[in-house]
Formats: C-alpha cells, sequence, structure tokens
C-alpha cells in the first residue's frame, strides 16, 4: 500500500487528478502524502581521483573500468629512468659511506696508522728528551743538544694530536655522511614508490583516462574510483522548498536508468550554499535498504516527504483559484469561497476550514 501511494506521488496517477473538470465534486477524506521533489544523481562514497605523484611513462594500467579494487591493489606503474637512476646513486652512496665507517674502512685505517705511527714517534722522542735532560745535568752534553731534544718531543706530542683530532673528525664526518646518504635513500625509494600508484581504497573503478605508452606528470588524473556498494543520492532542491528540508526526512526515489524500481532513502545531510545557477541547494539522502547498482551518475527523481496524513479532507488542486480560494455552487449559484489550506502535494490540498463534505466545488475553465 506504500510503495503504491510513493508511485501514485511520483507520477501523478490518482484517481482524483483524472478526474478534476467533473462538475460539483466535493471534498473527500483520503491519505494525503505531502513532499518536495529533487532531481539529482547517484554517487559513490569515498569518490576521488587517482594522480600521479611523479613524472614518467606510463607502463602497466592494471585495471579497467567495471574492475573491482581492494586498498592498497596496485593500479599503474610509471618507468621513470631518472628516477631509477637516482635511486641506484642513493644506495651506492649509501653503501660506500657506511663501508667507510666499518671495521675494514680504508679511510679510517690509514688514519689510525698515522696516529699510531705519531704515538711511537712521540715515545721515542720522549725517552731521547729525557735522556739528555739527564746527561745535561751531568754536563755530558750541551745546551743546544738539549734544545733539540726538547723540540722533537714538543713536534711529536703536537703532531699526535693533530692525528688523533684528524681521525676523530674524519669518523664524525663519516657518521654524518652515513645519515644524509640514508636520508637521501629513503627519499628516493619513497619517489621510486610514487611510480606505483596505489587504491586508497576498496571500491570500483569508474573512468580511466590513461593507456600505457603515455607521459605521466605529477598531478595528473589517471582513474576515477570510489566505493561500489556504499551509494547516496545527491539531489538539488528549489530554493523555495529548501526551508522544509530535515535531516532523517524519508526519500522516494525514482531512476531513469530502473524506470519500474522505486528506491527508499534518508536525508543524511544539507549543505547550506546555494547554488547560483539553478537557485537550489544541495541535499544528500543515503539508501534504506535496496541500492542502485552501483553506476556512476545515474540520473534520479525523488520526492522528499515532508508529512503523511492518513485520512483527512482534501480536494484536488486544480480547483483552486488563486493560493487559498475555490469556486462552489450554493443555492443555484456560483460562489467565490476561500478556506484554510493544510498540506498539499502535486494533486491534492488538504481542507482545514472553509469547506466541508457537503459543498459543491465547481470548475471554471
Amino acid at each position: 500500500m506504500k510503495s503504491a501511494l510513493y508511485l501514485a506521488l511520483l507520477f501523478g496517477l490518482t484517481a482524483v487528478a483524472c478526474a478534476h473538470r467533473t462538475e460539483g465534486i466535493s471534498p473527500t477524506y483520503q491519505s494525503l502524502t505531502e513532499a518536495v521533489y529533487a532531481s539529482g544523481n547517484i554517487y559513490p562514497r569515498n569518490e576521488y581521483y587517482v594522480t600521479a605523484d611523479a613524472t614518467g611513462v606510463l607502463q602497466q594500467r592494471l585495471v579497467n573500468e567495471g574492475d573491482s579494487i581492494r586498498k592498497n591493489q596496485l593500479l599503474f606503474v610509471l618507468e621513470s629512468t631518472s628516477q631509477d637512476a637516482r635511486q641506484q646513486a642513493a644506495a651506492n652512496a649509501y653503501r660506500q659511506a657506511q663501508a667507510n665507517l666499518g671495521a675494514g674502512s680504508p679511510v679510517l685505517a690509514e688514519l689510525d696508522v698515522q696516529v699510531r705511527n705519531a704515538r711511537v714517534r712521540l715515545n721515542n722522542d720522549s725517552i731521547n728528551y729525557n735522556r739528555f735532560r739527564e746527561l745535561y745535568a751531568q754536563n755530558a752534553t750541551s745546551r743546544a743538544e738539549l734544545e733539540r731534544a726538547e723540540l722533537a718531543y714538543t713536534l711529536s706530542r703536537n703532531n699526535l694530536r693533530a692525528q688523533q683530532n684528524t681521525l676523530r673528525r674524519n669518523r664524525d664526518q663519516i657518521r654524518l655522511d652515513v645519515a644524509n646518504n640514508r636520508s637521501q635513500l629513503v627519499s628516493s625509494e619513497v619517489a621510486g614508490n610514487n611510480t606505483r600508484v596505489r587504491s586508497f581504497v576498496d571500491g570500483k573503478v569508474y573512468e580511466v583516462y590513461k593507456d600505457p605508452g603515455e607521459v605521466i606528470r605529477p598531478g595528473e588524473q589517471l582513474a576515477l574510483v570510489g566505493s561500489g556498494s556504499r551509494l547516496y543520492a545527491q539531489l538539488a532542491v528549489d530554493e523555495s522548498d529548501f526551508g522544509r528540508i530535515r535531516p532523517g526526512q524519508d526519500v522516494v526515489i525514482k531512476t531513469d536508468a530502473f524506470p519500474d524500481k522505486v528506491l527508499n532513502a534518508k536525508v543524511r545531510k544539507i549543505y547550506p550554499k546555494l547554488n547560483r545557477t539553478d537557485q537550489s541547494f544541495r541535499v544528500d539522502a543515503e539508501f534504506v535498504g535496496d541500492s542502485p547498482a552501483s553506476y556512476y551518475g545515474l540520473t534520479v527523481e525523488a520526492n522528499i516527504i515532508i508529512s503523511q496524513n492518513k485520512r483527512v479532507l482534501t480536494i484536488p488542486k486544480s480547483y483552486v483559484f488563486g493560493t487559498d480560494s475555490v469556486w462552489v455552487e450554493q443555492d443555484g449559484k456560483k460562489q467565490k469561497v476561500r478556506f484554510q489550506k493544510g498540506a498539499e502535494n502535486f494533486d491534492l490540498v488538504e481542507v482545514k476550514g472553509g469547506l466541508h463534505e457537503q459543498s459543491k466545488l465547481i470548475a471554471i475553465e
């Protein structure tokens, strides 16, 4: 019964509407569903354009329109010779830096030999200096010989310190080189991963824009994907009706692609910005129960249910003159009578006062 009512509401098939030119009809009690008309399209949730983050030639296209995809699934592969070369150079530099810091490092080994040699020379010069001091104390050598031994000892001590500082400085520099080269390698690997384009969502591929062999640049769109099962209706509601829309209201939807199927939904989100092009507001409706097939952009017509009255006094809308008047036959004369309006839809108007079941309405051509 409910579905039949909705179909009548959507397509204006009420019996009263067909008979509105009959003279002398009277108001009748019946169900009246008040609704706001809206039109729009069906879109998937989590919709986004797959874009490239690197420059290269599209080597592989691993999906086609209509394919189902999983999160993190590989969709496209780009070939970038320059990026591969940069990544290889970064890997080589990192390996060399690690080798320079390791136990068998030729750089550090050479510096370590120089430190050991400087230490041996210092030890010899220290012994020689002490020997000349003792000889000088015994007047067995000259002051000049003692000073030459002292100078050699001083120079050897300074040389050892210099060699130790050189070893320490080079070791610190190599550690810094290892860290920098590791960072560059990670960056190049990330850039290399950008040539492997993956999906962010579970869903469906709706469009593919590029073919293998095409040159791809950063930011270029490769495909349109979105949720394959989670769909919603994006509706446009006229500015004059927008103030009556509330979240949670029932929505009856019909698509051109499936004309025999009526879909049920609920208002989930109302957008406050007016579209000045067609003087409408955007309203999103989430499907309840059955959803349409996951085709992108299906055109829909919808009725957003404002109120449902099971038994109210009604008259055909075509008999209303102006906004709140009708012509009635009384005592054999035609009279214009004002009445109090209630809810209304495309065909019927609720009468809240001014008319009764015995009133005889007439149509004025």
